[in-house]
């Protein structure tokens, strides 16, 4: 009996000691991680300020403990009250959320963005904070990621301290290093003042051809003038008009050229070729890249023309090569590899599908280029998918095709999927409705023939690089 006495009253002194100790513990505690991160800190910022990307850079932590977590987003989609929720097994990571409290902040000197933390570690009023400060002179960011948390009273509460260093300053390390990771892929540009919208364009109709040229603004500016003869010949031929302005449909760089279909959108769904009807709404869909490639041993046999099929319903070719007409040129009325309806032996016709785009306008012709990637670098922060290779980016001339190059306006599209309704920008009225065009920038006549420039021209050293050309943002 005594020793149970005695073991009772050293648990009672134990306890004792416990809250005597408890009760000079900090009721809060506060622990940050930092890191140097070479890159625009308005990026950071984009990236940090909605939850769209956070599985792609502090989910996996999550996921690691269960990989059953299932996330959720709600709120707005960027800034204040912007909410990320997840839902996983008791005995792990739980159910919780985050919730961002930071409106829009100047991102020059210091930005903070904090975020409400609910889950089932200790304490209440648990804050994330994270903090970016650029240094200009050495292109990088200071980003503190720091966690921040109420006790109170309850003293167990309080001993959950000690382990501060454990669990809560992993999570923050491992988010640190998913955001320096995933930033390391997106294109490190300044799209600061761009001020881009979310629309949806239309299904569009048109001719187009596929040009390759060196990505020197004269070599583009021959190219496309030649293209543009041999679409306005085949519009003659087919009875069609203009219905919008020139687009350049961008497809691949490399080597210092660019691969892009000039189009010019057309009034019409259906085209009469050889006294055949073709409704190009009928065209099977352009196939996706690992069709091309499955298809490719198979088309160098087929030679079946679209033209064989009843009038407005040509055959599916999405494995056929075009079939040789006269002179070994395709025949019209068949379809090309990417299911195009040939005009003649240059010109296509497709509908260019409806889609989702973000969109952006940029004056000057020498760094359009730039334009495409600050959009990607864009989509990529605000969490918006995209892929160029299905999907490809399209820009259209805004302005007068006689204008100086250094004065023509183009409006650059990126189609977009999982987007919400608006940017930030577009939210807070930054960005000007998409509206249309004045038809005059199509119907007026085009550049005379003698300014499309022969390849091998020599070329003033000034117009070699484009990069070194002016070119300006257009603040719409």
């Amino acid at each position: 009996m005594t020793r149970v006495l005695e073991f009772v009253v050293a648990l009672i002194m134990v306890f004792v000691l416990a809250v005597i100790v408890a009760l000079f513990l900090p009721s809060s505690a506060h622990i940050d991680r930092s890191i140097q991160i070479s890159h625009n800190p308005r990026q950071i910022y984009d990236v940090i300020n909605n939850f769209r990307r956070f599985q792609d850079y502090a989910g996996g932590e999550l996921t690691a403990q269960d990989p059953a977590t299932k996330f959720t987003l709600s709120g707005p989609a960027y800034g204040q009250g912007a909410t990320i929720n997840w839902s996983g097994s008791p005995g792990t990571v739980g159910d919780g959320s985050l919730v961002n409290k930071s409106g829009n902040i100047d991102i020059t000197n210091k930005s903070e963005v904090v975020w409400d933390l609910t889950n089932n570690w200790h304490g209440t009023d648990k804050v994330f904070t994270i903090t970016v400060v650029p240094n200009q002179r050495q292109n990088v960011s200071t980003v503190t990621w720091s966690y921040d948390v109420d006790y109170g009273w309850n003293l167990i509460a309080r001993y959950s301290q000690l382990w501060i260093h454990g669990e809560p300053a992993t999570t923050i390390q491992y988010g640190l290093d998913g955001l320096q990771t995933m930033l390391a892929g997106i294109n490190n540009g300044d799209y600061t003042g761009m001020n881009p919208g979310l629309y949806r364009t239309p299904a569009t109709p048109v001719l187009l051809v596929s040009v390759t040229a060196p990505y020197t603004v004269d070599d583009l500016d021959s190219a496309k003038a030649t293209a543009m003869q041999q679409i306005k010949a085949a519009m003659g031929k087919l009875g069609v008009k203009a219905a919008g302005p020139t687009t350049t449909i961008a497809t691949a760089f490399g080597d210092g050229k660019f691969t892009f279909d000039l189009a010019v959108p057309i009034d019409t769904t259906t085209l009469t070729i050889d006294g055949k009807s073709y409704d190009l709404a009928t065209l099977p869909p352009r196939p996706t890249a690992a069709e091309l490639e499955a298809a490719a041993p198979a088309s160098a046999s087929s030679t079946a023309p679209a033209s064989g099929a009843s009038a407005g319903e040509p055959a599916s070719a999405s494995s056929v090569a075009p079939p040789a007409a006269a002179g070994g040129a395709p025949a019209p009325g068949s379809l090309d590899k990417l299911n195009q309806l040939i005009v003649d032996a240059n010109v296509r016709a497709m509908i260019m599908p409806a889609s989702e785009v973000l969109e952006g306008t940029w004056t000057g012709a020498a760094n359009v280029r730039q334009m495409r990637l600050n959009l990607q670098a864009y989509a990529s922060t605000h969490g918006y998918k995209y892929d160029v290779t299905t999907h490809r980016m399209f820009d259209q001339l805004a302005s007068m095709p006689t204008a100086d190059d250094q004065d023509k306006v183009f409006r650059v599209f990126l189609p977009v999927e999982d987007a919400p309704a608006q940017t930030p920008e577009q939210a807070a009225g930054l960005s000007a409705p998409l509206t249309a065009l004045d038809p005059a920038l199509w119907t007026s006549a085009a550049p005379p023939a003698a300014e499309a420039k022969p390849a091998d021209k020599a070329k003033p050293e000034a117009r070699k690089k484009p990069e070194h050309r002016k070119a300006r943002r257009h603040h719409r």
